[in-house]
This record gives structure tokens, sequence and C-alpha cells, in this order.
């Protein structure tokens, strides 16, 4: 019995459906989500992942169905139909892209929205009025003039010494960049993923100064005076990373965050938070920052609220400790043998082996300078 072609089409719909919905919400190519934010960029990408294997799966169908179908037979040297054009299918073909890409468009700007991203339409700059033109004419006098207008503050000199305040901050910042004015009527130039919809105005729970050069990430935390070079954030709670390059364009990115932020000379940028997951998680450079760009990686580390607590108190013992017990240095009240004493024990090296070194290596060097003079 032959099944009409319109079933066939039907049956065709709903499999290519069902398979395109299960693969797009099991496909497990994204690391694992460990930030609040993380699941918005999940459902987005879950939604074009399963649009893309739809079309994939219906252009492939076609062209498989095409070439068995549509196959030329053996003894037939015919020319095919002389089929030129068909206006409804152009038009279906173009139409339904394009309003898939629209579609994922406004759902894409949502979920920027929904993760603290900058809204356009509300931010006020945006709509601030043009500065005032001096008018002109030829051989005459000025006929209009400038009137006496505040001048336009600098957010990011204003961010770039409010993060300064911190000593630990200063000393690993470059403080001769110029730092960049919003170009007036346009708005924030620096990149900015503030606090999400349902934590406007409020202040973040923990702030750390990331400073990016080539090439190493190093992390400072105004509240505590602490510098390190991995990032230990707690979990839980809304962080905020206030984000600048001491040389060239480097970018913040956190797979598992589903984050990412540039660090650019002169701009001061802005991401915000929140960890929900303990754990290990690579911090990688996303932007071609030099030579070694492959090896500007360091690690986030999310640990429990009393875990990071205790990491907060052992790095502040480490930097109130004096430094000439905390590093391997030589004590001026200490000889060269009574430093090197216990360390040459555990080698086997005896005080008098020791004290004969310095005889023995002037010895080999009156040696080979003789040798090198009767040459």
């Amino acid at each position: 019995m032959k099944i009409p072609s319109a079933i066939s089409a039907m049956i065709a719909g709903i499999l290519l459906t069902l398979v395109s919905v299960w693969y797009g919400q099991n496909h497990d190519l994204l690391p694992i989500a460990a930030s609040e934010e993380a699941p918005l960029v999940d459902g987005l990408f879950n939604v074009m992942m399963t649009i893309g294997t739809g079309i994939f799966l219906l252009v492939q169908g076609v062209l498989i169905v095409s070439i068995i179908r549509f196959r030329r037979r053996e003894g037939d040297d015919t020319d095919g139909p002389p089929i030129h054009g068909n206006i409804p299918l152009e038009i279906l073909w173009t139409a339904i892209p394009a309003i898939i890409v629209l579609g994922i468009s406004v759902y894409s700007f949502e979920v920027y929205l929904r993760e603290g991203g900058v809204d356009p339409m509300n931010h006020a700059a945006a709509h601030a009025p043009k500065p005032e033109r001096i008018a002109q004419m030829p051989g005459a006098a000025i006929a209009a003039t400038l009137a006496d207008a505040p001048a336009t503050e600098n957010r990011n000199q204003l961010e770039q010494e409010k993060a300064l305040q911190d000593p630990a901050t200063a000393a690993v910042r470059n403080e001769t960049i110029p730092q960049r004015k919003d170009a007036p009527g346009e708005g924030v130039t620096a990149g900015k993923v503030g606090a999400t919809p349902d934590k406007q105005g409020k202040a973040p729970e923990m702030v750390v100064n990331v400073t990016g050069l080539q090439f190493a990430w190093i992390f400072t935390y105004p509240d505590s005076g602490i510098v390190a070079a991995e990032l230990h954030v707690p979990a839980g709670r809304e962080v905020k990373l206030n984000i600048s390059a001491n040389d060239v364009i480097h970018a913040f990115w956190v797979p598992e965050f589903r984050l990412k932020q540039d660090a650019v000379p002169g701009l001061q940028s802005e991401l915000r938070f929140t960890p929900n997951r303990v754990g290990e998680y690579p911090l990688i450079c996303a932007e071609l920052c030099g030579a070694y760009h492959g090896a500007m990686k360091t690690k986030v580390l999310v640990q429990a609220p009393g875990d990071f607590d205790n990491w907060v108190q052992s790095q502040k013992a480490t930097a109130s400790a004096d430094l000439t017990q905390a590093i391997a240095a030589n004590p001026p009240e200490l000889s060269t043998d009574e430093f090197l004493a216990p360390y040459t024990q555990d080698l086997g090296i005896s005080a008098a082996a020791l004290q004969e070194l310095p005889h023995s290596m002037h010895q080999m060097h009156h040696a080979d300078t003789v040798g090198s003079t009767a040459s």
C-alpha cells in the first residue's frame, strides 16, 4: 500500500522535530554550569542547537532523497525537465531563515539584559544633548558662542581612581595610561555586565580588581589587601570584577560561568556574577595578546564560604609575617656557613667540607688562569 505523500511528509516532520528537540537538550557540548547566570546562556545555546539540528537534518534529508529518487536510471540518456525558478519556494526559504534569525536576535538580547547588560533604550547618556558648536563666518566675528557647560566627567577615570585607592591595586596597575572618555551622546564605551534585574540597586557582596598584562592575570582584593595570581571567590555571593589592562587588549573568560569581558587599556570594564558550584575552573585569555597568549591561563577557585574565609585569613597572615622569616634569605646576623648548615646536613655534607669549598674553588680558578696564560 502506497502511503500518501502528505502523510509521509507529516511523519518525517514529526520525527525531525523530536530528534532535533532531543539533541538540542541533550547534546552535552557545554562545560559544567558554575554560576547563576550560566542557565540563561545554556537555554539560548540549546534553542540554537535545536534549530541548527533541525535545519541540518532537513537539508541533508532532502539531498539524500533527491540523490536516490531522482538518480539517472540505467539506459536513460535523456535530459531532465527544464525547470526555471519557483517563486513560492524562494519566498519560503528566504522568509523562514529571516524569521529564525530575528527570533534568535530578540531572545539573545533578552538574555543579555537578564545577565545585567547595559540597556541602550534606558541609558541616559544615549539621550544626552549634543554639545553646542561654534558657528563662524569667513571674515566675520564669531556669530554664536559656546555656552558655559560643565565638563563631562570621565567615568573611566573615576573608576580608575577608585580602584587605585587600594594600595595593592595601585602597585600593579599602570597609572600612566590615559583613561578614555565616553563619547558625548553615545553613552558608555567600556564593557559592562552589571547586576541582574533582581539585584539592581544592591551593592555586590565582594569586589575584586582584575588587571591583565602580558602574560598574566593579577587579582587584588580591596577589602583585605590580598594580591593573588588565582581568583578565589565564595559560592553563593555576588562578585563584582573591575577589569582593566596594563598593555594590550586581553579578555577575561571562564567557560563554566558563561561570561566573558574584555580588558582594555584606558577602559574600566565591569563584570558581576554569582558562582554557585564549588570547584576549580580554568580562566583563559580569549583575546590574542602576543606571542605567549596561549600560556595566559590561571584558575578560578569557587570555595565554600567557610573555606574562602579561611583562605582570606591565611593570606592575611602570610602578608603580615616578617618577610625576613617568610622567604629563603640569608639573615645578616648569620654567616654563610651558619645559614647553610641545616641544608648541608640534609645533603650529607659536613661542615668541614663546606669550609674547604671556597679554598678549593680558588685553587681551581688559579689553575685555569695559569693554564690560559701558558697557552
